[in-house]
């Protein structure tokens, strides 16, 4: 009568495990496999350099300038902001509604988690966001008590988004249930406020590794995903935000989910903002082409966009 051993042995006369005994894939990991993780870096690059060159001509219009200005996330993330230069930067965002009542005003404030609350007792604007970088930012590295303790105390304080950076060690060294469970519990400590995930895809490389963050960053809980900290070079790139954006369509098909982009880091012209504009509009489409869902992390190029939009050299930020 054949034994248990009888049976696993093949005519190699090796032992096989059964399949049921092979390691399980983990839920990240079947999460991964149902997108195309798959690409090459080259072609990218070749699909970006053809939708550059044949698509954001059509886009270099007043109206997108104008739409454009108005998903500008205005930051200030300088080592020497104080209560008094946030104030004054406030101020500015304050005066601009009076000085250009046609133009639509900036989405958002972006600041430390410090001075939430001198944005939110100064802001007077209806409709302008307060967004705080929390969770360490920008490196991410610390315990997980202290990133959730600066971002409940942030949204205490009157901050109505929430930018975080993806533990971005974690990720490159494969484990993908700490990046989930750090995202998903500073989710938590969000509460109603909006999430932006940081992908910081300079340090990410490939496309490849760019595409698995996006689509854990979405799985585990971000309201948006955001390219970079603006600290780190290179930031923002239009191949990362061309990725990022197909993560954020087949995910949208994948599950109806609709998660918003912000490219930040690096967006130095108003023709940097046409190109992002134009990867949105041709792979993601005109519902994500609204300030909700399209925002820009910058503030130089606020005033280049004024300037272009009112006719002349204009520094009002």
């Amino acid at each position: 009568m054949a034994t248990e051993n009888d049976k696993k042995a093949c005519a190699c006369g090796h032992e096989h495990k059964h399949e049921a005994e092979l390691p399980k894939m983990s839920k990240y990991e079947e999460a991964l496999a149902k997108y195309n993780t798959d690409i090459d870096d080259a072609a990218v690059r070749d699909a970006v350099r053809k939708l550059i060159a044949e698509k954001v001509h059509e886009n270099d219009t007043p109206e997108v300038k104008k739409f454009l200005f108005g998903s500008i996330e205005l930051t200030s993330l300088k080592t020497t902001d104080s209560d008094e230069s946030i104030l004054a930067f406030t101020e500015r965002v304050n005066q601009f509604d009076s000085t250009y009542p046609d133009l639509p005003h900036v989405a958002t404030i972006c600041v430390y988690p410090c001075f939430a609350r001198t944005v939110a007792e100064s802001l007077e604007v209806d409709g302008v966001e307060i967004a705080c970088v929390s969770g360490s930012f920008p490196s991410s590295q610390a315990l997980i008590e202290v990133k959730i303790a600066e971002t409940a105390l942030a949204v205490k304080d009157g901050a109505t988004e929430i930018d975080i950076v993806m533990p971005v060690g974690k990720f490159l060294s494969g484990d993908y249930e700490g990046v989930c469970d750090d995202i998903a519990e500073l989710k938590q400590a969000c509460g109603e406020a909006p999430m932006k995930v940081i992908l910081e895809t300079g340090c990410l490389k490939t496309a490849q590794n760019i595409k698995k963050a996006s689509i854990l960053a979405m799985y585990a809980g971000a309201d948006y995903i955001k390219t970079s900290t603006g600290k780190l070079e290179p930031a923002a790139t239009p191949e990362a935000a061309y990725v990022m954006c197909q993560a954020i369509k087949e995910y949208y098909d994948e599950t109806g989910i609709q998660i918003g982009f912000k490219p930040a880091g690096g967006l130095n012209s108003v023709m940097d903002a046409l190109i992002y504009y134009t990867i949105v509009k041709e792979v993601l489409g005109e519902k994500w082409l609204t300030n909700k869902w399209l925002r820009l992390g910058t503030s130089r190029l606020a005033n280049m966009l004024l300037s272009e939009i009112v006719g002349e050299e204009t520094k009002f930020f």
